[in-house]
């Protein structure tokens, strides 16, 4: 009888599982509550413009390039301008020397190519805008509940990928008859988060400067980030230019329910000041999007996720690695779906 295995969530640590289990004798579904894959390493179209406005690149050489690289050369890129620093008083350095090189990678049709091209070498199933809102472990394995009350099941295995908030309220609603499921509640309830609130400006003309982007290295100023989309070949047209600005984390949670006229502008005048140049206080088109569970600023307890795991249910994401990027997220979905090998579907 054909094994099968459940994924909640399409970001990078759900597709990552998904890639590690391609070969495996398994019926794999993938169960995501938004229309497109690829979590926060989302891309966005609008007027002639590509723009990762989320994650901006997935970084990492060794096996992470290896991977990309296994992707396919076509449309990759490698961005290779520098990013700088700043600090609280918008005094530009030129960043850690020894970073340069650094891989940042993503294509020219954007950051979400990375889970639409893993995917695609799978012969896993994508089920999209289905909310999953409870769990139940029977004793033919684990069902999922949708936010509409229909069920998908029964998996030997599933593995929860979304934010640990969204997951800790998943467990809230979870029967299991096991002494570990307090403790799971517990250990991935406590993981904390920052938000981040990005907000897009387009302007019809180039702007110069020697690096791709700036980030904030004291955590001080409003402004978090600032990229220059323009960089990455393929997304913005020439002439033009687009910035990526994400707010720093407690001005995002401070005005969350701003408009996005409003935080645009706020968002403008400040790279405007933090830049010296004035005409950035102007955009001619802006986009905006709040990313509620951005950043997780610490890692759940492994030894306690792992508990699940003897009855086939797995965690994985950057909040299980216990740092917020791509690739950690994406290794940890692998790894996850390695274990599931290993200890259900072989046994």
């Amino acid at each position: 009888m054909t094994r099968s295995v459940g994924i909640v969530g399409a970001g990078a640590a759900g597709v990552g599982a998904a890639y590690a289990l391609r070969d495996a004798d398994a019926d794999v579904a993938v169960l995501e509550a938004s229309r497109g894959v690829g979590g926060r390493a989302a891309t966005r179209r609008k007027r002639g413009c590509r723009y990762d406005h989320g994650a901006n690149y997935v970084k990492g050489g060794g096996r992470t390039a290896e991977l990309v690289r296994s992707l396919g050369a076509d449309g990759l890129v490698d961005v290779e301008e520098p990013v700088w620093t700043f600090d609280v008083d918008g005094t530009i350095s030129e960043g850690d020397p020894d970073r340069r090189d650094d891989h940042k990678w993503t294509w020219t049709g954007g950051i979400a190519q990375l889970a639409e091209r893993l995917l695609d070498r799978t012969d896993a199933t994508v089920e999209r805008e289905v909310r999953i809102e409870a769990l139940e472990r029977a004793a033919d394995g684990w069902w999922t509940i949708a936010a509409d009350g229909s069920e998908r099941g029964p998996f030997d295995a599933l593995v929860l990928t979304p934010p640990a908030p969204q997951v800790a309220g998943l467990l809230a609603e979870t029967k299991w008859q096991s002494p570990h499921l307090p403790a799971l509640r517990e250990a991935v309830g406590a993981v904390p988060y920052r938000p981040i609130r990005t907000v897009v400006l387009h302007y019809p003309f180039e702007l110069d400067r020697p690096y791709y982007a700036l980030v904030n290295a004291d955590r001080e100023h409003e402004v978090g980030w600032v990229a220059r989309e323009e960089c990455k070949e393929g997304h913005v047209p020439a002439g033009e230019c687009l910035l990526v600005v994400q707010m720093a984390p407690e001005w995002s949670a401070a005005h969350d329910d701003d408009p996005p006229d409003e935080a645009a502008a706020t968002a403008a005048d400040a790279v405007a000041e933090l830049l010296g140049e004035n005409r950035l206080r102007d955009p001619d088109w802006v986009d905006d999007r709040a990313w509620r569970y951005a950043l997780p600023d610490d890692g759940a307890d492994r030894e306690v996720v792992r508990r699940g795991e003897e009855d086939g249910l797995f965690f994985a994401g950057d909040w299980v690695a216990g740092e917020g990027r791509v690739h950690e997220a994406l290794w940890s979905g692998v790894e996850a779906g390695e274990r599931i090998e290993r200890r259900v579907l072989r046994r």
